[in-house]
């Protein structure tokens, strides 16, 4: 059904093209040469689709989540469009006519994956069968049953042995395998042995990927379905042999100097905001304009981070969580906060090089030894959680895959959970995912109020105890 999607775009695509090229144009054209170019400009489309992963199962099942992706995916063509105009023999289709044809084929293409989403979601539904006993075969058969809106179903488990407590759909044990796949006939397998040494069916699982059934790491799987790792089964083994290993150096280098120069562009740009919100701040309470903060960033090295004091200053030692400071916030804080406007002198940090963008947000530095001592020592985190430390590897960011999608700790649990959401964008980081996030950023930030879709579905679907909390503290 993906490769039907494809060319059912491309002609979309193909056909917008071709009828721009009528539109009020003030010479004849060649139909062989808007035809080409409109093939050309069809197969950009598909690609930069693809390259988005818009036909990606789980994505193209839901028209609101791929709708983002189409957009970026669009203006990749948009730019091929402006760099095929600039050609000495230019493109044949006027740039007015284009400029009308295209937003129709956005429109037409959105209407298209909003049918495909409807139709994958009766007919794409994977067999799935976890192989695994322990912790994390359970949280993937929770969040999978959990999410309505996953194409998965699990079909039972399959331990190493026969489980004396958990007992979820269970199929039989490891070393019958082969017998349990032959009766349930499954789309995918799941490995979420808790230990493989010994146990792993290789013969099996390679007899199954030669069959066209997909077989997946439970660690991989629980990231994609999650956007987090689950650091209690991480290993250095998951990190070094990952699919993902960060953006090259020619992408991180592009990003970094796209970084900065819109950085020093929004502190010229933003200046009359800065000097209203400066003023309002004055006006409001007692207290410097700037609230200056030691935290923690690359290398582990401190650097002041500068925000808008949005609190009255304390007169003893304090709380850093927010939810113990709420009557401390001034009434000019209470709306710099809601609009994310007390965050903008972080430009400053960007312009500076402390920071980036994009990144995990820097933790103070008077919470470091309690976050690495929690890390080495909190019993469900396990023993490979100095896996802390990577956060410190990549510059912290002004906004983050942990805000969009858990907004802020109020507690040492939950800033372990945002951990396992820094680690993911840690593994995956790059242009596109930055993207991402900054887009889901300015929703947030228009909308007014936090917002994490991903978490709090989760978090609603499992009945969890609601462990949001307000913003973070400044």
């Amino acid at each position: 059904m993906a490769l039907k999607l494809a060319v059912l775009e491309a002609l979309v695509v193909f056909g917008a093209v071709c009828a721009a090229a009528t539109v009020g144009t003030p010479r004849a054209l060649g139909l062989s040469n808007v035809g080409w170019h409109a093939l050309v400009f069809a197969l950009c489309s598909v690609t930069a689709f693809e390259r988005c992963a818009l036909y990606d199962v789980h994505q193209a099942r839901s028209s609101r989540r791929s709708a983002p992706r189409l957009v970026l995916a669009m203006g990749a063509v948009l730019a091929v469009l402006a760099l095929a105009h600039g050609l000495p023999d230019g493109c044949p289709v006027p740039p007015f006519a284009l400029a009308v044809a295209l937003p129709g084929a956005a429109v037409a293409l959105l209407a298209v994956r909003s049918a495909y989403a409807r139709l994958a979601r009766r007919r794409l539904v994977e067999r799935v069968v976890i192989l695994g006993g322990g912790a994390l075969a359970e949280r993937l058969v929770e969040v999978i049953e959990a999410r309505e809106d996953l194409p998965e179903r699990v079909l039972g488990t399959v331990p190493e042995t026969a489980p004396a407590g958990w007992q979820r759909r269970h199929l039989g044990v490891l070393r019958d395998l082969d017998r349990i796949v032959e009766r349930v006939r499954p789309d995918r397998v799941v490995v979420a042995l808790a230990s493989r040494r010994g146990h792993m069916p290789f013969k099996t699982l390679l007899g199954l990927r030669l069959r066209g059934v997909a077989v997946e790491d439970g660690v991989d799987c629980y990231e994609r379905l999650t956007g987090k790792v689950p650091i209690e089964a991480l290993t250095p083994t998951n990190l070094i042999f990952g699919r993902h290993s960060g953006p090259r150096r020619i992408e991180h280098a592009i990003t970094w100097s796209l970084g900065l120069m819109v950085a020093l562009l929004g502190l010229v740009a933003l200046a009359p905001l800065f000097a209203l919100a400066a003023l309002a701040i004055r006006l409001d309470s007692r207290g410097p304009v700037l609230f200056v903060q030691p935290r923690v960033g690359r290398g582990g090295r401190v650097f002041p981070l500068v925000k808008f004091r949005t609190m009255h200053p304390a007169a003893n030692v304090h709380s850093e969580w927010a939810r113990d400071n709420q009557r401390r916030l001034t009434r000019v804080g209470r709306w710099l906060r809601k609009f994310r406007l007390d965050e903008l002198p972080q430009l400053l940090n960007i312009a500076r090089g402390d920071m980036n963008w994009v990144g995990p947000r820097p933790h103070p530095a008077s919470n470091l030894a309690m976050l690495v001592l929690v890390a080495r020592n909190t019993p469900e985190c396990g023993e490979p959680i100095p896996f802390y430390a990577l956060r410190s590897l990549v510059r912290p960011g002004l906004t983050g895959w942990a805000q969009v999608r858990y907004r802020y700790a109020n507690d040492l649990d939950e800033e372990i959970e945002k951990l396992r959401y820094d680690l993911h964008y840690i593994k995956h980081r790059s242009f596109w995912l930055d993207l991402r996030i900054l887009v889901e950023t300015v929703t947030v930030v228009l909308r007014g109020r936090e917002s994490a879709p991903a978490a709090a579905r989760e978090r609603a679907a499992l009945a969890l105890p609601d462990a949001m909390g307000a913003p973070e503290l400044a």
